[in-house]
């Protein structure tokens, strides 16, 4: 965390540290500063930093690190968390997370504990500018999303054609709630609350609530038109 909290600087950045008996401290670049949080419980240090965090970027580590990368995944798999870049950085020709990756496959995948399309929920690289492209990637057309009523409404930072809404009904049908629609939009009346967007296009989908794995795929789809 010391190396986000220099690269944004004292001003644009807070720390959320935890309360430990030993080895743990704030970094020099927040001790003293009154946005440098100390947490006693792991729980809710991992609630606030993802309830404001727009990504997640996390390198080889020990027990703490694994703990946040699935604490993210499992969030985000329930749709507890709204969907994310999550960025696995290996060092070139690292293998701390292709070999993470491996035991996802062959246990969890091979032993039908979680889903292939899960998979979709992360992405590893080998460099740091490919962890920032992969998120800049993410947020290339994609702005945020929040649900209304049954529906799910994704806001665009620029919109899309009919004709794509309609491949992307057709090929992600999957979805979809049994009859469900996909289509174009502006603000709901329910958005009223943000009128810093709503200027923004909308995408209204009747999603299923279970497969987001298959969301961030839908994500990705309408991020490459």
């Amino acid at each position: 965390m010391e190396a986000v909290n220099e690269g944004a600087g004292t001003e644009h950045s807070f720390g959320v540290n935890i309360r430990l008996p030993f080895e743990q401290k704030s970094n020099p670049v927040v001790e003293g500063n009154p946005r440098s949080i100390m947490y006693k419980y792991f729980f809710n240090r991992k609630v606030a930093f993802l309830k404001e965090a727009d990504a997640v970027a996390l390198f080889p580590g020990g027990f703490g690190t694994l703990d946040e990368a699935m604490e993210t995944l499992t969030l985000v798999q329930t749709g507890k968390r709204n969907p994310l870049p999550l960025v696995l950085i290996d060092e070139p020709h690292g293998t701390y997370w292709s070999r993470w990756m491996n035991f996802l496959e062959n246990e969890l995948i091979g032993q039908g504990y979680i889903d292939r399309q899960d998979f979709n929920l992360f992405e590893r690289v080998d460099s740091v500018a490919e962890a920032v492209s992969r998120i800049d990637r993410f947020y290339r057309r994609y702005h945020s999303l929040r649900y209304v009523g049954e529906r799910l409404v994704i806001r665009l930072s620029c919109s899309i054609s009919s004709q794509k809404v309609h491949e992307l009904k057709t090929r992600f049908s999957g979805l979809l709630i049994p009859n469900g629609e996909l289509f174009l939009s502006g603000p709901l009346p329910a958005e009223v609350d943000e009128p810093e967007i709503e200027h923004l296009p909308r995408l209204v989908v009747d999603f299923n609530r279970k497969d987001f794995g298959q969301l961030r795929r839908f994500i990705d789809e309408i991020n490459a038109c």
